[in-house]
């Protein structure tokens, strides 16, 4: 979402011309995202404010897939949650019980009031022996000051207190893309991934088995795109070099 329909709260030219194209043809999408925070009624509000139309299931987020995940290992399990609504009310929608009485597991997601104390009653959790679960790796995030301390370096934290190393559910762990997959109802060999980071969308969307276009209107840059030992399938300014080429976005 960010960084190839919006960037810094404003959209991304050519985002809303091509989401209209994609729901014109009939063209199935789904608008992802590793931050954990808002529900997708709360994004689609988001997108909205920014003239983007985005169907609320038509967004999936790390939250809910971390929720599916837990749900598919451990049905109706038991979690302590350091996190904000997104993750909460994912994991009560698939009937988890959120305790801090020995909890099956101890999950981390992105939130912007860290509480040591939260820290510090999660971390002996994992020491009496609760899984470690985080919905993504992003040590940092944007914001209109700079960067911010996020789930992945959060979770550092707790891993060198506990010794306990979390499994991270969000981008680039390909269980994200293909639990999207899922709920998109189609197949990686007929979807594509579009994303503005080489480490985390470029990645997921190949070892999901998917041609992967990488927009230079976001994080990562052409020299950038360059350092990495693998290569998207194409690299586009931005999405808006897909209007009127969404059913061919690979010319020779």
């Amino acid at each position: 979402m960010d960084g190839v329909l919006v960037h810094e709260e404003h959209p991304v030219p050519g985002a809303g011309e091509l989401l209209a194209e994609l729901t014109e043809r009939g063209m199935k999408f789904m608008v992802l995202t590793n931050n954990s925070i808002h529900t997708p009624r709360d994004l689609r509000a988001r997108l909205l404010g920014n003239g983007l139309d985005v169907p609320e299931d038509a967004i999936w987020t790390s939250a809910l897939a971390t929720a599916q995940f837990l749900d598919a290992q451990r049905p109706g399990g038991s979690a302590y949650v350091i996190g904000e609504a997104g993750l909460t009310t994912a994991l009560h929608k698939v009937g988890y019980v959120l305790t801090d009485r020995d909890p099956d597991y101890v999950v981390l997601g992105e939130t912007r009031t860290y509480s040591f104390t939260a820290i510090t009653r999660a971390v002996r959790l994992l020491e009496a022996g609760a899984k470690f679960i985080a919905t993504n790796p992003d040590s940092t995030g944007p914001s209109r000051e700079g960067s911010l301390p996020a789930t992945g370096a959060v979770a550092a934290l707790m891993e060198r207190a506990s010794g306990r190393a979390p499994y991270y559910v969000g981008k680039p762990n390909p269980l994200m893309m293909r639990s999207a997959l899922r709920a998109l109802g189609t197949h990686s060999q007929n979807t594509l991934m579009i994303g503005d980071r080489m480490d985390t969308d470029v990645r997921s969307g190949l070892e999901a088995g998917m041609p992967t276009i990488l927009v230079l209107s976001g994080i990562s840059g052409r020299d950038t795109a360059e350092a990495y030992p693998y290569r998207p399938t194409r690299i586009i300014s931005s999405v808006s070099d897909l209007v009127g080429r969404s059913a061919d976005p690979f010319p020779e």
